[in-house]
């Protein structure tokens, strides 16, 4: 059996050399399929792990309570937009100070501008610099750590030291040739002594996250005073399987600080870092069925050109074919050497495919800063699909 089986691949390697042109053809029509199908898989799986990447530090174990606002329609037409207020201060170092889940790490936060421009000796940046007020917590409940310097300490947010961690694009601008920590910087004509800079974050859906700065919490509040701020509060588990009862536990202690009804909706959200990249990530299935329909559409159109050449390459050896019979040859034994050969030829668009769609992929991946992987599911569904092909 094994040597009938190379016998025939044998045969159908001589008629491939003999119809080269031909089979080139054969190949690229086939190839386009392909590719499309496995270029538009990898930019997918590109995007799924980049979403995956950026939220990844985040973990699956912490979650936010933040303002939000919903809108409700009534009587057709007729919208009314309901706001929620704004986390104030002492609601969340209220929250803070009640909240006592086991295992939990609660920190309070705020964006205090999204513009601010800092200086270095003679030098500034442009005024898009976020500056965000933290406390202890905030690095660890954000996934977030230090390339080189260190964290703040209980010491520094107590005291309302004037000390800050920069985000990474500063040792590539601002701080450009010189070992930040301990440089001074200047912000609002407030200086700051530099104890950190931030590993590199990228950016996640356009905005940058490595052009920040973090600064105590309360010299936030005195430099950046503003009626209306917005807190927000971050509660990290260290027992993943406890997230859902300090969620629940976390709501009904907030209700309490506002004073709700039980009849009266919450007035502020708790979003869990899970809940949002499944939300993102079942969005990007839509992707993978529209690449689907799309390679399939191709394909059977690179099917129907491989069955029409068969179909030609058949006719053309009747000759060949009746000398077989004469010889003694069955009729599946020929069906087997032209499925051979058909296989083959699959084969091989199936592999050109697969290489210019991951090259494409790859090219469009880097293109959009996604994180490329090596698509082994598309490569699979390729394969298998260049299979069924036949």
């Amino acid at each position: 059996m094994f040597k009938l089986f190379r016998e025939n691949v044998r045969i159908a390697l001589g008629s491939v050399r003999t119809q080269l042109l031909r089979t080139i053809l054969t190949v690229l029509i086939i190839a386009i399929g392909i590719t499309a199908l496995v270029g538009i898989l990898t930019v997918v799986s590109a995007l799924e792990n980049t979403i995956s990447s950026d939220f990844a530090s985040m973990g699956a174990n912490t979650f936010n309570i933040n303002q939000y606002g919903n809108t409700i329609r009534r009587h057709g037409a007729e919208v009314r937009e309901i706001i929620n207020p704004t986390i104030s201060y002492p609601e969340a170092v209220n929250f803070k100070n009640k909240y006592k889940f086991p295992f939990a790490e609660t920190s309070i936060s705020f964006t205090a501008t999204a513009n601010a421009e800092v200086k270095y000796e003679s030098n500034k940046t442009d005024p898009e610099i976020t500056i965000v007020g933290v406390d202890e917590p905030f690095m660890s409940n954000s996934g977030l750590a230090t390339g080189s310097g260190r964290n703040f300490t209980p010491f520094d947010i107590q005291n309302n030291t004037y000390t800050c961690i920069v985000g990474s694009d500063f040792t590539k601008g601002l701080l450009k040739d010189v070992n930040p920590i301990n440089k001074i910087i200047a912000i609002r004509g407030a200086k700051f002594k530099v104890i950190g800079v931030l590993k590199e974050k990228g950016s996640t859906f356009g905005n940058s996250q490595d052009l920040r700065v973090l600064i105590p919490i309360q010299v936030a509040r005195s430099l950046f005073s503003a009626p209306n701020i917005n807190y927000s509060v971050s509660v990290m588990i260290s027992q993943k399987e406890m997230l859902n009862q300090a969620v629940d536990n976390a709501i009904n202690t907030m209700r309490n600080i506002r004073k709700l009804s039980p009849i009266k909706d919450n007035n502020f959200a708790v979003v869990r870092s899970d809940d949002l990249i499944n939300r993102i990530l079942s969005i990007t299935q839509y992707l993978g069925v529209a690449s689907w329909v799309i390679g399939i559409i191709t394909i059977l159109g690179s099917s129907i050109a491989l069955m029409n050449i068969m179909i030609v390459s058949v006719t053309e050896r009747t000759r060949e074919i009746g000398v077989r019979k004469a010889l003694g040859a069955k009729k599946s034994t020929i069906a087997f050497q032209f499925f051979i050969e058909t296989l083959l030829i699959g084969q091989l668009g199936g592999l050109v495919g697969i290489i210019f769609g991951i090259a494409i992929g790859y090219a469009l991946a880097t293109t959009m800063n996604f994180v490329f992987v090596i698509p082994w599911g598309a490569i699979m569904a390729a394969f298998i699909t260049s299979l069924l092909l036949l």
